[in-house]
């Protein structure tokens, strides 16, 4: 008689290019990493002044005027050059290992004209206002970065996106909720941390237990123990997209006695 098959079931979670929707929507360390052999030795890896990745998956960067990756991109032939964009999601709270996800946007990049780089510094500050914006055309210089691929690499696995699937995507309804909301419950619901902390598995309870990501499915525990870190993600009954919905599943997973379904 064959033995019947047991499968582990994963609990629930956002897609791949929603989750690299978010980590593009947060305001993420940015690093530029340029694929040409223009750049000067020790500037291989650029950070910009700023940076702003649009719902296409085009990223609008800000640099110095004179800046190598500026000279260089005005030098080549088509004024474009490839470079690799990378973003790390860092987790909100004080974690020993704080980056939860990178995304590598790769491309060609362009310094834009005096015209379009207002026109863009306009449609960013309508979504994002900043004064380093004012500076554009007067000491900065903007490009716009056209993404030929993405890569996304967390706890989930590593995966490849065109830029058609990211521009589809939308992030989590708590992409800008998330870091507070985290924050909140590390240092104002220790007791709150410690109910949830009954959903670990036996082998992970001694261990410290932090809030280390939300989303509309559910909650990501870290466990951080001499032998090493774990993730946990905690299942939602049903995915949220509102403070009140989530506030029900919280005391779900606390397991509060005056939960009511209404």
């Amino acid at each position: 008689m064959t033995e019947p098959t047991t499968t582990t079931r994963r609990p629930p979670a956002p897609n791949p290019a929603e989750r690299a929707k978010t980590i593009a929507s947060r305001d993420c360390p940015a690093t530029l990493v340029p694929s040409v052999d223009r750049v000067e030795p020790g500037e291989g890896r650029v950070v910009p002044v700023l940076h702003h990745v649009h719902a296409s998956g085009s990223v609008s960067l800000l640099l110095p005027d004179g800046h190598p990756l500026v000279e260089a991109a005005a030098e080549t032939q088509r004024g474009e050059f490839g470079v690799m964009l990378e973003l790390a999601d860092h987790a909100p709270v004080p974690l020993r290992e704080p980056i939860r996800g990178l995304l590598w946007i790769t491309g060609f990049l362009r310094p834009l004209d005096p015209p379009a780089a207002r026109a863009r510094a306009v449609a960013i500050a309508a979504d994002r206002p900043d004064h380093r914006l004012l500076d554009v055309n007067h000491g900065l210089t903007m490009l716009r970065l056209t993404p030929a691929s993405l890569v996304l690499a967390d706890a989930d696995g590593t995966h490849s996106l065109r830029p058609h699937m990211f521009s589809a995507a939308t992030p989590d309804p708590f992409h800008d909720y998330e870091a507070r909301w985290l924050q909140h419950l590390e240092t104002e619901h220790a007791d709150v941390v410690e109910q949830l902390g009954r959903h670990l598995p036996e082998e992970l309870r001694g261990g410290v237990i932090r809030p280390l990501g939300l989303d509309r499915h559910g909650l990501r525990l870290r466990v951080e123990s001499p032998a090493g870190d774990h993730d946990v993600r905690l299942a939602f009954s049903q995915p949220v997209d509102s403070p009140p919905q989530l506030a029900v599943e919280i005391r779900r997973l606390v397991g509060c006695p005056f939960f009511s379904e209404r």
